[in-house]
């Protein structure tokens, strides 16, 4: 079989920035107590005028361009996203309209943070059986609009943005060399999307309270921890690799004290861990696909560099991927 590998990458981010001086005037927070429990500094929320397609959209447009793909030669467009515009149409058919994708066929993905990886995963599967050429992997998020900004615990960690990867064969010894996805259903509770509900009989029909984020970090924590870590580690062993043999890691971004028990736990420098969490929060699916993207702009990636991506989220859910750059 043919090697698949990233051929392009993309990202787009709303303009408005949210500081922690500026969450101090909404909740009882401070810039301090964000930054020490969590490394975030600021995220990017995506106002009325932004959608959720909005943002896929302009990530795409920007994959496309760097992979040297026009959109009538893509066969397949994923959107990985627990936020979209609506429950239907999908984003992956709002993004194909928008850029012409005519020929390909379009759904979205539902796997919380570790969407983008999922996305890689299932597209990877469609072009090595030959069924897609090439495939278009977009992790879009406004997940904003699920947040109780009146929750100090949650409101301080989330942002929006999108990240967009084209997937197609590679030459050489490129390439995505190895998947790993696990879920742990069990753990579902720890972390879901809530509403106060309604009553479908009820003539004026109106929601007491929009769904919103609930989550319970302690619990959260070491769940997320063990479970990254394995999953570089099986990964890796697939791969027939060492975890010393990885160059670069890059994680999900949600918690930077998560990321550096992780390191820890892998025994992994710090130095190979690559970290914006402090620009962007936690944005769910987009974490990963932003944080790639930035990782070969800065050259933290670069050819030949074998690259580890691991994910952990709501579901509860955990994947990794290790390429060959």
């Amino acid at each position: 079989m043919s090697n698949i590998g990233i051929i392009g990458l993309g990202h787009c981010l709303p303009k408005r920035v949210l500081t922690n001086h500026d969450l101090e005037k909404l909740v009882d927070t401070s810039d301090e107590w964000i930054t020490t429990r969590t490394g975030i500094k600021e995220r990017r929320i995506a106002g009325k005028d932004e959608k959720n397609s909005d943002l896929a959209i302009g990530a795409a447009k920007e994959a496309l361009k760097n992979a040297q793909l026009t959109a009538d030669k893509i066969d397949l467009i994923i959107v990985t996203t627990i936020s979209p515009d609506s429950n239907f149409p999908s984003v992956a058919c709002l993004v194909q309209k928008a850029i012409g994708a005519k020929h390909a066929a379009a759904f979205d993905l539902s796997a919380a943070c570790s969407g983008f990886l999922y996305g890689i995963t299932t597209a990877k599967q469609f072009i090595q059986t030959g069924v897609y050429k090439n495939a278009l992997i977009i992790a879009s998020e406004k997940i904003t609009n699920l947040i109780d900004w009146n929750d100090r615990a949650t409101c301080v960690l989330f942002g929006d943005g999108a990240g967009a990867c084209v997937l197609g064969k590679v030459k050489g010894k490129s390439g995505i060399v190895a998947d790993y996805l696990h879920a742990q259903g069990e753990f579902g509770h720890l972390m879901s999307v809530v509403s106060d509900g309604r009553d479908p009989l009820d003539k004026h029909n109106k929601l007491i309270r929009l769904p919103y984020v609930v989550m319970y970090g302690q619990e959260l924590f070491k769940i997320a921890v063990n479970s990254m870590a394995r999953a570089v580690e099986i990964a890796a062993k697939k791969a027939g690799l060492k975890v010393s043999d990885i160059d670069c890691v890059v994680p999900h971004q949600a918690n930077d004290r998560i990321i550096s028990a992780v390191a820890k736990k892998l025994k992994v420098p710090k130095e190979k861990i690559f970290v914006n969490i402090h620009k962007y929060g936690n944005m769910s699916a987009a974490s990963i696909a932003v944080a790639l993207y930035e990782a070969e702009k800065e050259g933290r990636i670069k050819k030949g560099d074998v690259v580890a991506m691991v994910a952990f989220g709501a579901g509860l859910v955990s994947a990794a991927n290790i390429i060959r750059w």
